[in-house]
């Protein structure tokens, strides 16, 4: 079935301008144009595609790597693809760890806050604004 671009946003749940900014970046091939509106036309194969990106995206799948995945369904090697998914599942890891990491040290400038008293005595302030040579004096 032919459709729209509203269309197919209803079709997808992606606003109108989600669709042409992955035409634009050619994850998303550029529809042809009716000759007689100038409309562009999208097919079922577009909702399937549109699908995956989105999939993909919830994933943490950047466009480039969704771009990357798309190719390698055109092939039979799954071993590729599972390549990929695990390469983003060791990504995913190393930002959980890099996460905790800065929530451990923000948790305990929060905890050492008093939240009241002079603005120099404040912790948070203090990590922020603090060079690994302040407090040493000069000779």
């Amino acid at each position: 079935m032919l459709m729209k671009i509203g269309q197919l946003s209803r079709a997808t749940g992606l606003p109108i301008d989600t669709i042409r900014y992955y035409e634009n970046q050619g994850v998303l091939p550029r529809a042809e144009r009716q000759a007689s509106s100038g409309y562009r036309l999208y097919d079922d194969a577009d909702v399937e595609r549109l699908q995956f990106i989105r999939r993909a995206k919830a994933l943490g799948f950047t466009l480039v790597e969704i771009r990357e995945l798309m190719a390698m369904t055109q092939g039979d090697d799954v071993a590729a693809i599972r390549s990929a998914a695990v390469a983003k599942l060791d990504d995913v890891e190393q930002r959980l760890q890099d996460l905790a990491r800065v929530r451990t040290a923000l948790k305990s400038l929060v905890d050492a806050c008093p939240g009241r008293g002079q603005m120099d005595a404040c912790p948070i302030l203090h990590a922020l604004t603090d060079s690994p040579q302040a407090g040493r004096k000069h000779d």
